[in-house]
């Protein structure tokens, strides 16, 4: 039996066991288990995995994605340059570390824009300078919507509750908006079972020009994209990046 598994702090909210249990139900996959594994700190990862000998890919959560980093004996370029890991391979007692949330991401957000406007995701280029993209959030997942969107050579701006060197504070958004506005948040804010919560961005000044772009899929409709609905705005959340992400983890599990 080999055994996957997702490491987090809080996974009352994760929809992976359900996903990969039904995957296996579905495709007869008779050989494998996924389990979740709260752990308090990124420290107890070793520990888990020494009690656990047939763990053989684990799938990394909120708040691991940055700290796991100095456990894992290799990382892929990819996941280097993007600064998180998302997806552990475990293979031959070492810990391999890849970055799946990049893929799920830029292949989701490519969906949500030609679906939106029927052209191609080259109008995020914006060549009339006229769309504004604001990345909500400095977290792990954060990292890897950044790297896409500077390997789509598409401009943005961070946006963070205190102004960095590299930010914004929520409080100047208002100011950097355009006509067009792209907001992407990477936050947990609004996610179950906290639900009653959103990114402070001027809501009042959304239209149907804008996009609002989730990466938390439960609630399906958080507040954060209720708020764009009610507006006319076109909004997505974060299920298809999800399911993308975690089959891509599958491919390299099994590779």
């Amino acid at each position: 039996m080999r055994r996957f598994g997702l490491i987090g702090s809080l996974l009352t909210h994760s929809f992976s066991k359900k996903y990969f249990e039904e995957k296996f139900q579905r495709e007869q996959i008779t050989d494998c288990s996924y389990d979740l594994f709260e752990l308090n700190s990124i420290e107890e990862l070793t520990s888990l995995l020494k009690s656990n000998p047939d763990l053989v890919g684990l799938n990394v959560t909120i708040p691991y994605k940055e700290s796991v980093l100095p456990f894992l004996h290799s990382v892929t370029v990819e996941a280097k340059q993007i600064g998180a890991v998302n997806c552990v391979k475990v293979e031959n007692e070492k810990l391999v570390g890849y970055n799946t949330d990049a893929f799920g991401f830029e292949t989701s957000l490519k969906n949500f824009v030609s679906q939106a406007t029927n052209k191609s995701e080259s109008v995020l280029k914006s060549a009339s300078g006229d769309l504004g993209i604001f990345i909500l959030g400095t977290g792990g997942s954060s990292k890897a919507v950044e790297f896409v969107l500077k390997k789509l050579n598409i401009p943005f701006v961070k946006v963070s509750r205190e102004k960095k060197p590299d930010c914004i504070s929520y409080k100047e958004v208002e100011q950097k908006m355009k006509p067009k506005n792209l907001f992407i948040n990477t936050t947990p804010l609004g996610m179950f079972p906290k639900i009653n919560a959103a990114p402070e961005i001027p809501y009042h000044l959304l239209s149907e020009n804008d996009f609002l772009f989730d990466l938390i899929y439960n609630p399906a409709e958080t507040d954060f994209l209720k708020c764009g609905h009610e507006k006319g705005s076109r909004i997505k959340n974060g299920l298809q990046m999800l399911e993308l992400q975690a089959e891509k983890s599958w491919e390299i599990w099994n590779s």
